[in-house]
């Protein structure tokens, strides 16, 4: 360690490491019993916040829009925004409420962030989207990292991107997610635009080649481990998007695969252990009066693709909406899972 250079603490040690895997943010999922759950899974991924909009983090409730469990860590804030000045008081905020990285979100397509300047169009104004970052870096003292398109529209010039990329890393940005795709801002909605543009991972790969002082995250259509590891042979690493929602078991897999060590040291564990697991954060949430109902929904694609997931889902779906629902209900659907596929084998 170089002279006067301050020593890196644990979680900054966390937050370097967990580059290699990372998970996507998705408007009104990942709150924080979606990330509590994914880190139970993946101990060593990088987690996100869905996109906050700076004004909300500025005057909003932020109890419930920052609320973060310790376990979290590493875990980024994504804000939307396009003013300078109110995106840097945010990200202000962000680092002091906790957070390890402030992310602009520079590639959501939906109307409403077109309606307000922010998101995939701001794309097309780099200088402001560099002035941007430029100001929250000033105001805080976490990594700010960029989450972009390829492009916008009918932009398929690779130039193009890369100089929008040139211009961020001009104002201190070291890290883009790069959601591998273009970004349509009328014609598609924000579902369509996460399947209809081709993915061009070849530009994201192209990028970190030329510009091997960036870190460059790749992101878009990743759904299986061998896809994702692909990956780690052209860039930094893989952010999952739809696929950790729709088989989080995945999200595991990865960890055990990518990251010696504890706590799985190389040896994956069952659903059913993982879950079990999360058995005190669960009933600490019901004594806080939280229904069960808002923890069952990130969990239930837990068993995708096994003997028994159907059953495990059916059960969660009918019964944690009721009132008095608690643990007890988790175990039934695990019981049951468990029949189903001593039935199947």
């Amino acid at each position: 360690m170089a002279p006067n250079q301050p020593a890196v603490t644990a979680r900054e040690a966390a937050y370097a490491d967990s580059v290699r895997l990372s998970v996507a943010p998705m408007m009104d999922w990942t709150e924080t019993h979606c990330r509590v759950f994914h880190r139970t899974l993946a101990p060593h991924a990088r987690l996100y916040t869905e996109m906050v909009h700076a004004n909300a983090v500025i005057h909003g409730d932020r109890d419930r829009l920052l609320a973060m469990d310790p376990v979290e860590h590493p875990v980024a804030l994504q804000l939307g925004g396009s003013e300078p000045t109110l995106l840097a008081k945010a990200a202000r905020i962000g680092a002091d409420h906790g957070f390890d990285e402030i992310n602009l979100n520079c590639g959501c397509p939906s109307d409403r962030v077109q309606a307000g300047r922010f998101g995939a169009c701001l794309m097309r104004e780099p200088a402001l989207v560099a002035d941007s970052v430029a100001a929250m870096i000033a105001a805080c003292r976490v990594p700010v990292t960029v989450k972009c398109r390829l492009g916008v529209d009918d932009d398929h010039d690779y130039g193009k991107f890369l100089a929008f990329v040139d211009a961020i890393a001009a104002a201190g940005c070291r890290t883009f997610v790069v959601h591998a795709r273009n970004a349509w801002l009328k014609g598609l909605s924000p579902k369509e635009n996460r399947e209809v543009p081709p993915l061009r991972y070849d530009w994201a790969h192209a990028l970190k080649r030329e510009r091997p002082a960036l870190t460059v995250i790749v992101n878009g259509g990743i759904a299986t481990l061998e896809e994702a590891t692909a990956h780690l042979d052209h860039a930094d690493g893989a952010m999952l998007g739809r696929a950790a929602y729709h088989d989080p078991y995945l999200l595991h897999r990865l960890d055990v695969a990518w990251y010696d060590g504890a706590p799985f040291d190389g040896q994956p564990r069952t659903r059913a252990e993982l879950l079990r697991s999360m058995r005190p954060y669960v009933e600490a949430q019901l004594a806080r009066g939280v229904a069960l109902k808002h923890i069952t929904r990130h969990i239930l694609g837990l068993f995708h693709g096994q003997p028994g997931g159907r059953a495990f889902r059916q059960i969660l779906s009918e019964g944690a909406h009721r009132p008095g629902a608690d643990w007890a209900l988790i175990e039934q659907a695990l019981s049951a899972t468990a029949a189903q596929a001593r039935i199947a084998a």
